[in-house]
């Protein structure tokens, strides 16, 4: 008697154990995210020591280092309460976040500081609503996209509004003037707008109408016209191009394979304008070399790789749009910043996210991961075990009473074993939920 009651005792520790260290999420995306931080960490360091010399009385090397850890930790605060929440709660409060965040646009076109001959910040440059509106459309986009299923293809439901929505933001951003978070918040809009279920008819007539109108301002707009003109100059011989990209060009080339060492780099020093903020990438290319380069890019496909895994095994459409939307955000900033710093297309002012220096930048980085992850926490309470070591869903029977539906009328379903059909993501079958 005495051993079966030890050995109960052994079977119900060794259950708790296993529910200690099993986790709830993706492991390998939160270890991304945290590994980009890390490097951020290090190059805003190295980066800014001239610059934190320069911008402070008392002659500190650690100024903007200091307030980049500060916003770090602000932003992990952010993402761990997110992380925790049920993402789906913010469904219902996603249009009261796009309206105001819509108002804060236009406070700051009304209101906010001028810099470097933009009009993007509010309190003394320390909030841009402009990079907080990159979260917050693509959490409103993810509900729209996700009510409106059966619909999309409909000319009054689906390409008018999505283009209102759309332009509407982007012309409020434009007017900044900021053309870089505008196009970042249009390519990632219209790939949720294709991954929701939207044709090739539609996506064309709105690829025309974004060149069309990218067209006009790259005319009419002088600063935007300047770039472009600078750009086509250098393409036919970098000599001619602007100090920015021949900065960055001989960073790389400096860089060679390993990188003349971490804090050794000689362009942040005057030479290499805003080092620490957009030419961070370049800073990495010299320091770390086409090694330390490449690595960091394989972070950053690492990253969005995990998080379409967990956008294939969210529980309904709006969890995988979000979190589908959130990686093309990160993945379209992160590959507009490097292909400027590389001189394959015109200088603009995007920050590499997680790593380069901005607060608003990494705390709305973070708080997208935080909303990922939640949409993974929810995933993997979703028959556990028939789900392989990549997180992919491998048996799609379940029970009936194991199924979720959604309480709108956006559901379309076959006959084989309640497989649901929505957009271009592969889905998983769902329980039902009360409300």
């Amino acid at each position: 008697m005495r051993e079966h009651y030890l050995q109960l005792d052994e079977t119900r520790v060794a259950s708790v154990r296993r529910r200690l260290l099993t986790l709830d999420f993706d492991v390998y995306f939160l270890l991304a995210a945290v590994v980009l931080c890390a490097v951020g960490l290090l190059m805003v360091y190295s980066a800014s020591i001239s610059a934190s010399y320069l911008a402070t009385d008392d002659s500190s090397t650690t100024y903007f280092f200091n307030r980049h850890l500060r916003n770090l930790v602000i932003g992990l605060i952010f993402m761990g309460g997110l992380m925790a929440i049920d993402y789906r709660i913010w469904r219902r409060y996603s249009l009261l976040i796009m309206l105001l965040t819509i108002t804060s646009l236009l406070i700051v076109l009304g209101f906010g500081q001028e810099r470097l001959a933009a009009q993007r910040s509010l309190f003394r440059g320390s909030i841009q609503p402009g990079e907080f509106a990159k979260l917050a459309v693509v959490l409103y986009m993810a509900a729209w996209l996700a009510s409106r299923q059966k619909r999309l293809k409909q000319i009054t439901y689906g390409l008018l509004p999505f283009s209102f929505l759309v332009g509407a933001t982007c012309v409020l951003i434009i007017s900044q003037p900021d053309l870089s978070t505008a196009a970042s918040i249009g390519a990632t809009t219209l790939t949720m707008f294709f991954l929701a279920g939207a044709d090739w008819l539609q996506l064309g007539a709105i690829g025309a109408g974004a060149m069309g109108f990218g067209y006009v301002l790259a005319t009419q707009i002088t600063y935007a016209r300047t770039r472009i003109d600078q750009h086509l100059d250098a393409i036919r011989d970098l000599t001619k191009a602007n100090d920015h990209v021949q900065a960055s060009v001989e960073a790389f080339l400096n860089g060679n394979l390993f990188g003349v060492g971490l804090g050794e780099g000689t362009q942040k020093f005057g030479r290499l304008p805003f080092p620490h903020t957009d030419s961070i990438f370049a800073v990495i290319g010299e320091e770390l070399g086409l090694v330390g380069s490449l690595g960091v890019l394989a972070l950053f496909v690492i990253l969005v790789y995990r998080g379409f895994i967990i956008a294939r095994s969210a529980p309904d459409t709006f969890g995988s749009l979000l979190a589908a939307g959130v990686c093309l955000w990160i993945a379209y900033d992160a590959m507009l910043n490097i292909a400027v710093m590389t001189a394959l297309v015109p200088p603009t002012g995007v920050p590499l996210p997680f790593i380069s220096f901005g607060g608003s930048s990494l705390v709305t980085a973070m708080a997208g991961v935080g909303l990922v992850l939640s949409v993974s926490r929810q995933a993997s309470r979703i028959t556990p075990p028939n789900r392989d070591k990549a997180g992919m869903i491998l048996n799609l029977d379940v029970p009936e009473d194991m199924v979720e539906v959604e309480e709108d009328d956006s559901v379309e379903t076959d006959s084989v074993g309640g497989r649901y059909r929505r957009g271009h993501i592969s889905r998983v079958s769902r329980r039902r939920q009360d409300s």
